[in-house]
């Protein structure tokens, strides 16, 4: 149960087999079940259900009617011991849904300051890294993996799957059935790349000299008519060997659903 220094409104309902660290907040008629864990200052909101073997992190926040760790929406599902992570400083706004793993010992896994806006949805197996942002109704397939400071925009399914590089921005109302390649724009139905994410990487306080590199990989990659055996080629034998270009090689290299090109 919390430690001395925490605040539960009445109506809570919370396990004493439950978690919960110090200066944790919990909203009315919420619920936490016997295997959460909670860190410090973290605000639960009103009526949201933790459940699971769930592990937060720190001063995360976590709005009105979220459900976090409930059964995977996986008809293979069959009880078996599955996780679900998050760590520190994350937003999960009103009405989110994010499930465990499936299969037994599997996990979610969420890292630290990201955004889950109004109903956004992490299916089963999910891996987010860090500084993401979903926009509202944003949906997650199961084993979908989205790289830190990715931002997925509303009404967006992401298939199962599908990987989303660092860096990236999908424009809102479309769907990524395919691995979406680092550092670029992604839009349009069915989905395509338009360029570079200029201005996220300016954001970012990614230099010219970095931009202007990556927009040469662009054009390799996605204008000069090349298979993806000859992208990586070219990539690895006539660019510097900066770290992204060394990680757009990796992302190339490692994708087993093809690129949205």
């Amino acid at each position: 149960m919390p430690d001395s220094n925490y605040s539960i409104h009445p109506t809570a309902i919370i396990s004493p087999k439950a978690k919960l660290g110090s200066k944790v907040s919990v909203g009315p008629y919420s619920i936490i079940d016997e295997h959460v864990t909670i860190g410090d200052e973290t605000q639960i909101g009103s009526h949201c259900v933790i459940t699971g073997r769930t592990t937060m992190g720190k001063r995360n926040r976590v709005f009105t009617g979220a459900v976090i760790g409930s059964e995977p929406q996986d008809v293979k599902y069959n009880g078996e011991t599955c996780f679900l992570e998050i760590g520190d400083d994350n937003y999960i706004r009103e009405h989110v849904t994010i499930n465990p793993g499936t299969g037994e010992n599997t996990k979610t896994v969420i890292g630290n300051d990201n955004w889950l806006m109004i109903q956004t949805h992490v299916g089963h197996n999910c891996v987010l890294g860090s500084h993401i942002k979903l926009a509202n109704l944003a949906t997650l397939g199961g084993h979908v993996h989205i790289d830190d400071y990715a931002t997925i925009g509303g009404v967006t399914p992401v298939h199962q799957f599908v990987r989303v590089g660092r860096y990236v921005m999908i424009g809102g109302g479309f769907r990524a059935v395919q691995d979406v390649v680092p550092y670029m724009i992604a839009g349009d139905e069915p989905l395509r790349i338009f360029g570079v994410n200029q201005i996220g990487l300016e954001r970012n306080n990614f230099s010219k000299e970095i931009i202007d590199t990556l927009k040469k990989a662009h054009k390799v990659i996605f204008r000069n008519n090349l298979t993806l055996k000859e992208a990586i080629h070219e990539l690895s034998t006539d660019f510097p060997q900066t770290d992204e270009i060394k990680h757009l090689v990796e992302f190339l290299s490692t994708s087993t659903r093809g690129i949205v090109r």
